[in-house]
């Protein structure tokens, strides 16, 4: 599974934890950056990662800004993505099964390592369940192609 990750100033810390921790469980991460805590704008990283994992240059996505509110927002923006923000582990679980979400945005000033990275792990490791909810996955779609003319 390749997987893109970026963050802003406020989420760069656990950008780096999770990257770290990733690494060393074998999978293939690309750092979109912030490469540093100096202030940036969260949409220039959500944009970038976004647009990797809509075009299938990668699997899925990871951002993390200070709340994961702003780099969520700005991810769901690019048709094709659906970033779910995350903060529990039933809600990591039922995004992917529910949601097939692509992107995963976590708040960095909100969130504990340990608990970010179980967020992750159980992100990354649950399956779309298809059946009624792809029809919901369906209407997404649809509502996206209306507004992208």
């Amino acid at each position: 599974m390749r997987i893109a990750i970026g963050s802003d100033h406020g989420g760069y810390d656990l950008k780096e934890e999770i990257k770290s921790y990733l690494s060393e469980k074998g999978l293939e991460t690309k750092d979109f950056g912030t490469d540093n805590r100096d202030s940036c704008d969260y949409p220039d990283y959500a944009i970038e990662v976004s647009e990797a994992v809509a075009k299938g240059d990668y699997d899925k996505g990871i951002l993390i800004c200070g709340t994961g509110i702003g780099i969520s927002i700005s991810a769901n923006k690019v048709p094709g993505i659906r970033c779910a923000l995350v903060g529990d582990c039933f809600s990591a679980k039922a995004t992917r099964q529910h949601n097939d979400s692509n992107v995963l945005a976590l708040g960095g000033r909100v969130l504990g390592t340990g608990l970010a990275l179980e967020i992750v792990d159980i992100w990354l490791s649950t399956e779309f369940e298809g059946g009624r909810h792809q029809n919901r996955i369906n209407k997404i779609t649809e509502i996206e192609k209306k507004y992208s003319k």
